[in-house]
């Protein structure tokens, strides 16, 4: 492995940066958690009375779309909390098959990447 790292003024920014990111995505989490939760205890308390097809169906959809938001942003949490971890030991923004810095632009975009434009687009 070489020498090769980011300044520390560039991995401060990055990690405020996925902080940031991170804020949002609890937030989304949480707004979906309580989607379902809110469908759940409607189509719970509506199930008493008759219920039209359509509307079980538009329910089910709405509470499985809810569960997929909640999972896609669990695992791009896991991705920026992986990032953390490599700001932490020096090896994020290095990309890992050439070994340069990873352009700033690209990191902004995909700030879990370990490869750079180039690499990533030569697989």
């Amino acid at each position: 492995m070489s020498d090769v790292k980011m300044k520390k003024k560039d991995l401060e920014y990055f990690q405020i940066l996925i902080n940031d990111k991170r804020k949002v995505l609890l937030g989304e989490i949480n707004d979906s958690k309580e989607k379902a939760d809110e469908i759940l205890k409607e189509s719970s308390s509506n199930a008493i009375y008759s219920s039209h097809m359509a509307d079980a169906s538009s329910d089910h959809v709405e509470l499985e779309k809810a569960y997929y938001m909640i999972a896609r942003n669990k695992k791009f949490l896991n991705y920026l909390d992986k990032a953390l971890l490599m700001i932490e030991d020096s090896t994020f923004g290095i990309c890992e098959e050439c070994n340069i810095i990873i352009s700033k632009a690209r990191l902004e975009e995909v700030p879990h990447t370990k490869k750079c434009f180039d690499c990533k687009s030569n697989r």
